[in-house]
């Protein structure tokens, strides 16, 4: 094929390549991320009109990367491996966050645990609560899903988590959940909930550092707040 019967869409591909090469994704916008991505699951197509598509259904690039496969695929000309890859990526960015943060020789303020908390539940349309655990050094040993969905004082009842850390033989905790309304401001039962927990812990020698709640682009510290 001569170079001008070649579709415009090769040579945008390659030039969107060469830019991420150059200079990272530092001045990428969220559609020109997706449309990079896209280049390494979609051949021999433009994948601009879908990036753009994407971010009009969704909104931005996070809310891209947290939507459903489903939701995904409701997107005309996104198929299932497409979503698939982008979830990939999704999980990738996940177990990246959270390996940087065993790297840690000690967990000393949300801050340093906030990048895996926004990674592991930040855009998830189900309220879910993580315990991380630690060690007595306050590394982290790992983290664990306990509940997902609808949420109440049974599914994240003290002594669960109490029993969980003890399995885990964690000398301390951090629990972590999400709001997926975006306001990541703690109820009064938050607050009550994990005084509950801070005391049956206390019982066994288990120290609980915080409870940090995840809302979008915004995060709250009980702990840093002096609510605990």
């Amino acid at each position: 094929m001569r170079t001008q019967d070649k579709p415009s869409y090769v040579g945008h591909r390659q030039r969107i390549r060469d830019k991420f090469a150059a200079g990272g994704l530092d001045h990428f916008l969220d559609h020109e991320t997706l449309e990079l991505l896209l280049t390494y699951c979609i051949a021999r197509r433009d994948t601009k009109p879908l990036a753009w598509a994407l971010i009009k259904k969704f909104g931005n690039l996070s809310a891209v990367l947290d939507a459903p496969v489903a939701e995904l695929c409701q997107v005309p000309g996104m198929g299932e491996n497409s979503a698939q890859f982008l979830k990939l990526i999704r999980a990738v960015f996940k177990k990246y966050s959270l390996e940087e943060v065993k790297e840690k020789p000690a967990i000393r303020t949300p801050q340093e645990v906030l990048a895996y908390c926004n990674a592991s539940l930040a855009g998830q349309s189900d309220e879910c609560v993580e315990l991380i655990y630690l060690s007595v050094r306050n590394t982290v040993i790992g983290t664990e899903i306990i509940s997902s969905g609808t949420l109440d004082r049974v599914s994240i009842s003290p002594r669960k988590i109490v029993e969980r850390a003890l399995a885990a033989k964690a000398a301390a905790i951090i629990l972590v959940h999400n709001h997926p309304s975006g306001d990541p401001t703690p109820s009064a039962d938050d607050i009550a909930l994990t005084k509950e927990i801070i005391r049956a812990a206390a019982v066994l020698g288990i120290a609980m550092h915080d409870h940090i709640i995840v809302g979008k682009g915004r995060h709250y510290s009980l702990r840093a707040k002096g609510k605990i």
